[in-house]
């Protein structure tokens, strides 16, 4: 009988498998352009996570005081590189109108594209448009069409607050961003951690593959039979409009909601 191999405390490093010290000092550089790389590169002294935390904090803090008093929002997720003019551009922005029109505030990421499209047409419509901006490496304006903004170190902390404030959430084509908000927008209805607010899907040619693999995912037994159903998918903002209607704010009272008020005192201009 062979005796039985011993597993090593930490995994075998072979010459082939050397760092070299350009290769250490490459990655010392890469996580000193931007903190959030630098936290998500594995353990750090105590101090390192301990100033990472009050720095989520502040993020998450600077958001809830302004976004604390624009009112029921609804969240467009979409790509930064659409172009203004183009097909998916003009949607977004007669959604952005659209849910003006019902008395949302648009909220967006901030930045161009779908971002702008949505903010757009919510500004033009006469109804509030807020934007929250991510700081990135190199620089993403805020679009122009934004009343108010705020910039958040870390995506997960802006995630968070466009999942937060929003009692609908409307996903135009985008890319792999796009697809996290969406999905994770889903796992918190789908477990229960958010209501059972509606998600839209707009763009029935760029979507539909998509939308058939969520029908897989169904059939094969990983997701609920019901799953799908929390996805209402269609390419008419007059459709789209009456959703919202029904199902945010009909099932939710919100126009019966009261914004809360700003206390100077705190600094809540």
């Amino acid at each position: 009988m062979s005796s039985k191999k011993s597993c090593p405390e930490y995994p075998e490093i072979t010459e082939d498998h050397n760092i070299t010290e350009e290769e250490v000092r490459q990655q010392e550089i890469f996580e000193l352009e931007a903190e959030e790389r630098s936290w998500l590169s594995g353990p750090r002294s105590r101090l390192h996570d301990l100033v990472s935390l009050l720095q989520v904090g502040l993020d998450l803090i600077k958001a809830y005081r302004i976004l604390h008093f624009v009112g029921p929002c609804v969240t467009i997720f979409g790509s930064a590189r659409t172009k203004p003019g183009t097909r998916w551009y003009e949607l977004a922005r007669e959604m952005g109108e659209a849910s003006a029109e019902l008395g949302f505030t648009v909220l967006t990421g901030g930045g161009p594209g779908i971002m702008q499209a949505g903010n757009q047409g919510a500004f033009e419509a006469g109804g509030k448009s807020i934007g929250v901006n991510i700081i990135l490496p190199f620089e993403q304006n805020v679009n122009p069409y934004v009343h108010r903004s705020v910039d958040m170190r870390y995506f997960f902390t802006r995630k968070t607050m466009l999942v937060k404030y929003s009692y609908a959430f409307i996903v135009m084509p985008g890319g792999a961003g796009t697809l996290d908000e969406m999905f994770e927008t889903m796992t918190l209805i789908q477990t229960g951690k958010l209501k059972d607010f509606p998600i839209i899907l707009m763009g029935k040619d760029f979507w539909q593959p998509l939308m058939d693999f969520v029908y897989k995912m169904a059939e094969e037994g990983t997701i609920s039979p019901k799953d799908p159903d929390l996805i209402f998918f269609t390419d008419s903002v007059e459709e789209a409009k009456a959703h919202l209607q029904r199902h945010a704010v009909r099932q939710f009272g919100l126009r019966r909601k009261n914004i809360p008020k700003r206390i100077p005192i705190l600094g809540e201009g």
